[in-house]
């Protein structure tokens, strides 16, 4: 039973690395800032569309992006890639006010993102690994522009 189980995932395993070098999906964890879920689908074999999604103690955000993927350093399955879209959230946040002392104030955010970034796809595994750029502009809230965070992903790839 044990060899039937082991036989099983070697076949799954090796099957799944043989595509993960041109994956369509990819799912995983972004950290930066903070740590949330990322999930990535090529459109095209050099467009893809992502999504982030962060949950704070007092807060969420999501942003949505569109993304364009060139080869890297004429390196196979190295790409870098940048790209643009937007973001929705709200979070709570403390402040000082001279008069009150501390204060808790909670902002509602939308606005524009750009995304510059490099990624490598094993072979050997179905794993993606990308650093990445995520300057944006808030539109309300906390308005104006936000240099943003560099932020590593690990997706598993299919």
């Amino acid at each position: 039973m044990r060899k039937k189980i082991f036989s099983i995932i070697l076949i799954v395993g090796l099957t799944t690395a043989a595509y993960a070098q041109d994956y369509d999906t990819g799912i995983g964890l972004r950290g930066g800032y903070g740590w949330g879920l990322t999930l990535k689908h090529f459109i095209s074999p050099k467009n893809a569309v992502e999504g982030f999604f962060y949950a704070y103690p007092k807060g969420f955000n999501v942003t949505g992006l569109y993304q364009f993927h060139f080869t890297a350093f004429d390196v196979d399955y190295l790409r870098w890639y940048c790209g643009f879209g937007g973001h929705i959230g709200s979070y709570t946040y403390r402040y000082w006010d001279i008069i009150n002392g501390y204060r808790d104030k909670t902002d509602f955010v939308i606005g524009v993102d750009g995304i510059l970034g490099i990624e490598y796809t094993f072979t050997e595994a179905p794993i993606n690994i990308g650093l990445d750029w995520n300057p944006h502009i808030n539109f309300t809230g906390n308005t104006g522009f936000l240099p943003g965070f560099g932020a590593i992903a690990v997706r598993y790839t299919f």
